[in-house]
């Protein structure tokens, strides 16, 4: 049974250690919550269009029109909205995002990649990357310095190499840039964290715009490749009909008279060839028309539910739970302390000093 009452009493006979451990933790609290820098954080909320029936868009509109019979199906869109997280913490994304240019003074702009150098770190972050920082310093006079930027070329191909630093940065960029998705109402959030609540706006703007572009040219991209083979074939069936019809006109013309059923039958194949010439190209040019329907019709439509406001209260922990939570990780260690500790040293000191008289022996 646990005697709770005697608990109690050691307790109360204890209790200046437990003050002195109170305010142990107050200080430690305290220094703490004014080591950590100050973060804000912009969330940004927006439902996108996904999975819509394609033949009752635009592209059915004109393909009833030109009375092709065509429908393009009622497919579902191969894009899901849990895509939106992958894509905002992909490498390329994070990438092209470290290039733009964010307004930190009223007249001042740098990069993204830049201000990331700026921000500030706790206290111990520099003791305990002091050693790192003293070698990276030595290597540096041997070993030349590297690019702080990919280039294009290189992150247009298929691999990107990235020195440590820039691996480092993008690394801060995912922690710092979190999407997620509900997976019942299809709504995607994109959160951003920085120093500077006004930056911090800017950016998660610029993420959900970036986000917007990289779906928009997902969705499109095969639409536009259909589109571009349509308008060659289109070019190409309409120099053939008009060479049927030259070949046509120019054999009518130069045997306007002539009455032999040979002049005829050739005139008839002549003919025949122009129809089904004009017919291929009237319906390429039918397909054209749908295809350039579908490319306005795949263009996804967001809805912006809550746009990046700057926040005035910094996000995270306060000072009161920084001494909330160490005042009470500093009592309870010592209550630990007091009540298993002692006992627990206490014996493995006996042990031991039992194995030694026992070797003596």
């Amino acid at each position: 049974e646990i005697d709770l009452m005697g608990i109690l009493h050691k307790i109360i006979a204890i209790r200046k250690v437990i003050y002195k451990a109170a305010g142990i933790g107050l200080v430690i609290g305290v220094i703490v919550a004014i080591s950590i820098p100050k973060q804000y954080t912009v969330e940004v909320t927006l439902s996108p269009e996904m999975g819509t029936a394609k033949s009752s868009g635009l592209s059915g509109l004109a393909a009833s029109f030109l009375g092709s019979g065509m429908t393009m199906g009622d497919d579902i869109d191969a894009l899901n909205t849990s895509l939106s997280a992958d894509i905002v913490s992909s490498t390329p994304f994070l990438l092209e995002l470290s290039t733009m240019k964010i307004p930190v003074l009223k007249n001042e702009m740098m990069t993204l990649n830049a201000y990331l150098d700026e921000e500030s770190s706790p206290w111990w972050s520099y003791v305990i990357g002091f050693p790192a920082m003293v070698i990276g310093g030595v290597k540096s006079l041997f070993i030349e310095g590297e690019d702080e930027f990919i280039s294009s070329d290189k992150v247009s191909q298929g691999t990107i190499e990235l020195s440590k630093k820039e691996l480092g940065k993008i690394g801060v960029l995912k922690k710092m840039i979190v999407a997620s998705v509900d997976k019942k109402t299809s709504m995607t959030s994109v959160a951003v964290t920085l120093q500077e609540p006004r930056v911090a706006a800017v950016v998660a703007d610029s993420v959900v715009k970036k986000l917007q572009e990289y779906i928009i040219d997902y969705r499109t991209s095969k639409a536009k490749e259909d589109c571009i083979y349509l308008e060659k074939l289109f070019k190409e069936r309409q120099q053939e009909y008009y060479a049927a019809q030259r070949k046509y006109a120019d054999y009518v013309d130069a045997h306007d008279n002539v009455v032999l059923q040979s002049v005829r039958a050739e005139q008839e194949r002549l003919q025949n060839d122009m129809s089904l010439a004009y017919q291929i190209y009237s319906q390429v040019a039918n397909q054209l028309q749908v295809s350039r329907a579908k490319v306005q019709e795949e263009k996804p439509v967001f809805a912006v539910v809550e746009p990046a406001v700057v926040p005035l209260k910094p996000s995270g922990m306060g000072l009161k739970i920084y001494i909330l939570l160490f005042v009470f990780l500093s009592v309870s260690g010592t209550l630990v302390w007091v009540f298993f500790g002692k006992s627990l040293l206490a014996s493995l000191r006996k042990e031991l000093k039992n194995k030694e008289i026992e070797q003596d022996k």
